[in-house]
């Protein structure tokens, strides 16, 4: 595709934000548009009532992480703060200036790591930590039961903060970065250093290669019916198919929106087989998975985008880029 070619464009139902700042995190909290940047500052709020929360004074915003509900960020000042509709800051720890590395939440629990310490607190404020093997790159709560999924080098290990005994590990040689769990819980996947996925079906811990990336994949989104998995790091959304059993073994996946620019960062659609994709150059898509058709939401220059989100009726697309700028899409009709 070049910037020309899109069957349509959302270009006008934009509506501008000014973030100032590297946006780290794009989301809605509460329905209200929400980033995360750089600067240690969320901003949260319709344009006209914008708030402006330091949630980290003397650091930068690492990562961020959103359920819709809460915003999670982790600086390089050591601390975790969590955010809500509410647009108050709580600090759910502070690692007293060491770096946090990644950062998880689902229904009132966190977890974060530093180096190899992982730390999970549950809706009671109880927290607990675990060591481990090697510094923990990634974090993910499985979707039902508390339990937790960390990446490291050679293998993600699964750890239940409130059991006793030694987590078990899914190994696979090479650096584990990200992960995510499918929506029903029936495979584990991770973004490797190497250029490339690695799977697991969890019933019985069966291995799933997904390579041929020219680039790192950092950026991964479940569709709403967990039959999909689009991911970034080449010159298109790859979309691996998992309504199998098998998952995507013996399969080939889909490519959307293909364009001469490596794509940063991609969000489906919440009820819809729709996927959102930001590249290198700037451009915002909009791609239908059953025919592969295209709508221009925003054109290219800016930097890479750095961020995208949708809202929970999937009517907004919030979105941020490298060099601050930022906005989101409302859609007609």
């Amino acid at each position: 595709m070049t910037d020309t070619q899109a069957t349509s464009s959302l270009t006008q139902h934009v509506c501008p934000l000014q973030a100032g700042a590297e946006v780290v995190a794009a989301t809605f909290v509460g329905g209200a548009p929400a980033l995360a940047l750089a600067d240690g500052a969320i901003l949260i709020g319709e344009p006209d009532e914008q708030k402006r929360i330091l949630a980290h004074p003397d650091g930068a915003i690492l990562t961020a992480v959103s359920d819709g509900k809460t915003l999670l960020s982790g600086g390089d000042d050591g601390r975790v703060v969590a955010i809500g509709a509410d647009a108050v800051a709580r600090m759910i720890a502070d690692q007293k200036g060491r770096w946090i590395d990644a950062l998880a939440l689902r229904g009132g629990s966190f977890a974060w790591s530093v180096g190899k310490q992982v730390s999970a607190r549950d809706e009671t404020g109880a927290v607990r930590t675990w060591s481990a093997p090697t510094t923990a790159r990634g974090l993910a709560f499985q979707p039902k039961g508390y339990r937790l999924a960390v990446t490291h080098y050679n293998g993600v290990s699964l750890w239940f903060p409130k059991v006793e005994g030694l987590p078990q590990t899914l190994e696979w040689k090479g650096a584990h970065l990200d992960a995510t769990f499918s929506p029903d819980g029936r495979f584990l996947v991770s973004s490797m250093q190497e250029n490339a996925l690695h799977g697991w079906r969890l019933v019985d811990s069966r291995n799933m290669r997904m390579t041929g990336y020219p680039g790192k994949t950092r950026s991964m989104s479940w569709s709403h019916d967990g039959a999909w998995l689009a991911t970034s790091g080449a010159e298109a959304a790859i979309v691996w198919p998992f309504k199998d059993k098998d998952g995507p073994m013996g399969k080939a996946p889909r490519e959307c929106g293909v364009r001469e620019a490596r794509v940063t960062k991609v969000a489906f659609h919440p009820r819809a087989l729709v996927v959102a994709v930001g590249y290198a150059d700037g451009l915002l898509l909009l791609c239908r998975l059953a025919d592969a058709a295209e709508i221009l939401v925003r054109a290219p220059g800016g930097g890479p985008v750095s961020a995208l989100g949708w809202d929970a009726a999937g009517a907004r697309l919030i979105f941020g880029l490298e060099s601050g700028e930022a906005g989101f899409l409302n859609l007609p009709g």
